[in-house]
């Protein structure tokens, strides 16, 4: 089995690199692993903004990580804050 942290390092580059985009770390999260990723699984994973805050850049949103089979392997709700990209 892969440990959940490997799961979630894609979520992270996900978040900080393509959706918000640079600059943006992670001020919450809630992570569930209804099934274990395995070596050699391949993995999706799927993101949604579900809610914007209008008075600062913070959003919550939504994760959902798939194997090959299309079964759910880690979901989760964080909240991301997007500071300014540095330079």
């Amino acid at each position: 089995m892969a440990q959940g942290g490997i799961t979630t390092g894609l979520l992270h580059a996900l978040v900080e690199m393509d959706m918000p985009g640079p600059g943006t770390v992670f001020m919450s999260q809630e992570w569930r692993f209804p099934l274990p990723v395995y070596i050699g699984d391949t993995i999706t994973a799927e993101a949604t903004a579900t809610s914007v805050r209008e008075d600062r850049p913070i959003a919550t949103m939504e994760f959902v990580v798939q194997n090959q089979s299309d079964e759910e392997v880690l979901r989760g709700e964080p909240m991301v804050y997007q500071a300014s990209p540095i330079g």
